[in-house]
């Protein structure tokens, strides 16, 4: 079983590039369980063709955790892919990261995490320990970084860059990085940036994604690329990107960059 984990800032386009990876993943035939770690719920929304499931700490505060089935947490998607979403608390209230421990042992109690490929899609901005937990305790086993070349976004994936170089050292964690995977905001000179960043922490950038507009017509029709325009350019993107990660075999432990660093890298390359 590959066990991935797709860490990025919020609203990088994290779920976007996870749920397409899933739908090639699928087209391959493989068994998928995608779980989204992101109290907004939405990682799995476009393989679900626009439902928002149930998430598993809601059916915890409604029914308790005792009574929970696997098909209460686990739905199908898009050719197969299971779909779960963890879920958070109530908005002012509690921590989300608790939210996602909550929801692995759940998970690992019902028997659900099983297949050929599990993704978590796990929002970056904030390591807390909950949101580290597929990283710290086993679960992921690569990590790819989804970012853009944005100043804030590179110091989001650079701050997850000292999350894994921290843990990769404890007995329980096998987790590695796996690659950069650049989802272009039409910066100038975006992808040299984003592929220079990934060689200075010591790991090199897997996938350039372009920015294109069948993105966000396929998430009007409420399906992925993949499904939306199997034969766009920007499907074969996603697929390049699905076969280039099973068949990755580079997993480095990062050497983060300090601030100064990483703004001289960002200011370097928006130049002309």
């Amino acid at each position: 079983m590959k066990q991935i984990a797709l860490y990025g800032k919020g609203g990088i386009g994290k779920s976007t590039t996870a749920a397409n990876l899933s739908a090639a993943f699928a087209e391959q035939g493989l068994d998928i369980l995608q779980i989204g770690c992101d109290p907004k719920r939405d990682s799995t929304r476009m393989l679900m063709h626009g439902r928002l499931i149930p998430t598993v700490m809601d059916l915890v505060r409604e029914r308790g955790d005792r009574s929970l089935a696997l098909a209460d947490v686990v739905y199908e998607g898009y050719r197969g892919v299971r779909c779960v979403e963890a879920g958070g608390p109530e908005p002012g209230v509690g921590c989300a990261g608790r939210g996602i421990i909550a929801t692995f042992q759940i998970l690992e109690k019902l028997g659900a995490l099983h297949g050929d490929v599990v993704v978590y899609d796990v929002l970056g901005d904030v390591v807390c320990g909950g949101f580290a937990m597929p990283m710290r305790e086993g679960y992921a086993q690569e990590v790819y970084l989804v970012t853009s070349g944005e100043l804030m976004s590179l110091y989001a994936a650079n701050n997850i860059c000292k999350a894994i170089s921290r843990l990769s050292s404890r007995a329980r964690s096998r987790c590695r990085l796996g690659g950069v995977i650049c989802n272009a905001k039409n910066q100038h000179r975006e992808e040299d940036l984003v592929e220079e960043f990934a060689r200075k922490i010591g790991s090199s950038m897997i996938q350039f994604i372009p920015r294109d507009q069948v993105v966000q017509a396929a998430e009007l029709h409420k399906k992925t690329v993949v499904e939306f325009s199997p034969g766009a350019p920007q499907a074969a993107v996603y697929r390049s990107l699905a076969r280039r990660v099973m068949e990755n075999r580079r997993l480095d432990i990062p050497a983060p960059l300090d601030m100064e660093e990483l703004e001289s890298l960002a200011y370097e390359f928006s130049r002309e």
